[in-house]
């Protein structure tokens, strides 16, 4: 993706380095698995996890100077979270709406919200209670290591981009009106509910991803669709317990999501 140089975002507080103490999950394929099951499940593990795992990087506290390449990945940040404020605040504006600019969050390890404290292994997600979205970037490469994903910096993007669509969805007043849907619902119709409300904000990255086509560059769409590919529901039950189930889906298949 083209960046360099570009525009960068006032509402983007990075706090990598900054410790959460005693948050954290245990590393490892143990860590990654925590990692996405939570996410893409919604089911906290910490509960159930022998105690060696959930506690094995507690009491870490302090600051940690931040590489040269970690300043430069949050200068990316930066630069999607800017192009989603003038997108949405563009296609808003035509449909004589006002786009509420969200906040975003770079953390490491730990990170306390409106909705509640989140660790790593919580993943990337959006927060409607403070309407921030936050992101500890060690996720995308667990992605692409442990999970098969292709990386690069247009992946980043798209989960970006995802997860504003949240926040789209949230000033809408869709995701408000789901979630009361999903409380009335059993529960496999709350999770087609939570489905189609995932895939639509994948739709909305694509919007927003169509709008940016002049900064995309070769293979960006490619990367983005193999990150899709990577989280989806069946290919994340697959390798985390080795089978998919339909009904349990709450973001949607690796198909779903690519298309």
């Amino acid at each position: 993706m083209k960046w360099r140089g570009r525009r960068q975002s006032s509402n983007m507080q990075d706090r990598r380095g900054m410790s959460g103490g005693n948050m954290l999950l245990g590393g490892g394929v143990i860590g990654v698995i925590v990692l996405l099951v939570q996410m893409f499940t919604g089911t906290d593990l910490s509960q159930i996890l022998p105690s060696e795992i959930t506690n094995s990087n507690q009491s870490r506290e302090g600051t940690v100077e931040l590489s040269e390449a970690d300043r430069e990945m949050g200068e990316f940040v930066s630069v999607v979270l800017a192009d989603t404020e003038d997108i949405w605040g563009k296609i808003f504006e035509q449909n004589d709406m006002a786009y509420e600019e969200p906040q975003l969050v770079l953390f490491s390890d730990a990170v306390q919200t409106q909705c509640g404290s989140a660790s790593s292994a919580s993943g990337p997600f959006y927060c409607p209670a403070d309407r921030t979205v936050y992101m500890d970037l060690v996720f995308f490469q667990e992605l692409k290591s442990r999970f098969g994903a292709k990386g690069g910096d247009f992946a980043i993007a798209y989960v970006i981009a995802h997860e504003i669509g949240h926040h789209v969805q949230n000033l809408l007043g869709t995701s408000g009106k789901t979630q009361a849907e999903m409380q009335r619902a059993a529960s496999g119709k709350a999770n087609k509910l939570s489905v189609a409300l995932e895939l639509q904000a994948d739709f909305y990255a694509g919007v927003w991803a169509y709008h940016n086509k002049s900064a995309l560059e070769a293979g960006d769409i490619e990367e983005a669709l193999s990150a899709a590919n990577a989280v989806g529901d069946d290919a994340i039950q697959e390798r985390t317990q080795g089978h998919a189930n339909q009904e349990k889906f709450t973001h949607g298949s690796s198909t779903q999501r690519v298309a």
